[in-house]
């Protein structure tokens, strides 16, 4: 079983895909621009600046997620475009919460001031979709064939995982 998982930062992609592969008991495979500001010893912000400019970052991060979950049996891949760039999966998630909701999560999470990371996350959002859709003619607003769309606004990450159980255990039944 190969799950995907998408959705915008602050709406729980990463603590959710971990979540069900555990749940699962398969691999969770999510590399993203900061893995890649790890591996590199840069900041995220040093990585968006060179993606912006640069088609390849994107390129790289997204191949070798995808990559990552083709040569593995079962996965979940949680990421930005898991759901657009895993044809195959067998269960595609899209995960979605209001621009407040996000910004509120990112200020718990990273810290700062909620004005300053709601615009950052504002901006980044604008810099992604210009990139997805130029790159790969993506549109990440455009999720409609999903398998499941999850508000994550009044869910807390655990009962959004169970509900994706539930959903992959009705695939298999």
């Amino acid at each position: 079983m190969k799950i995907a998982i998408s959705g915008k930062s602050g709406c729980g992609n990463t603590t959710v895909s971990r979540l069900v592969a555990d749940m699962l008991g398969i691999r969770f495979i999510n590399f993203t621009f900061r893995s890649l500001a790890e591996e590199r010893g840069m900041s995220l912000r040093e990585v968006l600046a060179q993606a912006a400019k640069d088609d390849s970052w994107d390129r790289e991060v997204d191949s070798r997620q995808v990559s990552l979950a083709r040569e593995s049996g079962g996965c979940v891949l949680g990421s930005r475009l898991a759901i657009w760039m895993l044809e195959e999966a067998d269960l595609k998630v899209y995960l979605k919460a209001a621009p407040e909701t996000r910004a509120k999560r990112i200020v718990l999470r990273e810290g700062n001031t909620l004005e300053s990371v709601a615009a950052f996350t504002a901006e980044r959002d604008r810099q992604d979709s210009e990139r997805y859709l130029r790159i790969y003619g993506i549109d990440n607003d455009d999720y409609g064939f999903a398998d499941l769309i999850v508000d994550t606004d009044v869910l807390d990450p655990r009962q959004i995982a169970d509900l994706i159980v539930a959903r992959v255990s009705k695939k298999l039944s």
